[in-house]
């Protein structure tokens, strides 16, 4: 019979990765949207909106489960998060992704939104707008790849 501890700890492990590919996989398709929305500044705004939609109810609130989960499984393997340099390092990035996140990218895309709405589509400070947009998403994808690497090779260093 397999130990009730080792069987919680492979489900809150199962759901764990499966949010994470929900949320993960939301943020990569972002460039891929926005992408071929400017490519086509008609639909600029419906695509804006439709990534703040997923954003707002999929991908934040995945990360945010992802954080209980992930603490969750730290307790459970009696993990320490100031001992575990792969464990620490990934939450310290988690920490700095949600801030950059929070700070960041949400009023960007905000602004961005509202500029089209205004009709302002076009102009410089939409650019630069879009631009900071762009910048901020990448590295946030940077800094989601960094933590994926980190929870999938635990490097001990």
């Amino acid at each position: 019979m397999i130990p009730l501890g080792i069987v919680t700890f492979t489900l809150v492990k199962f759901f764990h990765i499966l949010i994470a590919i929900i949320a993960v996989g939301f943020n990569a398709s972002y460039a891929i949207w926005i992408s071929h929305a400017s490519k086509e500044p008609e639909h600029e705004l419906f695509t804006l909106k439709g990534i703040k939609v997923l954003d707002d109810r999929y991908a934040n609130p995945g990360y945010a489960l992802l954080l209980l989960t992930g603490l969750w499984m730290v307790r459970l393997a009696h993990y320490s998060i100031f001992h575990t340099f792969w464990l620490g390092t990934a939450l310290g990035i988690y920490v700095a992704t949600a801030l950059l996140a929070a700070l960041v990218y949400t009023p960007t895309l905000k602004k961005q939104i509202a500029l089209l709405e205004a009709g302002q589509g076009r102009t410089p400070e939409y650019k630069s707008v879009a631009q900071r947009g762009t910048f901020v998403g990448m590295l946030l994808g940077v800094f989601v790849i960094a933590i994926v690497f980190l929870m999938v090779t635990k490097p001990a260093l």
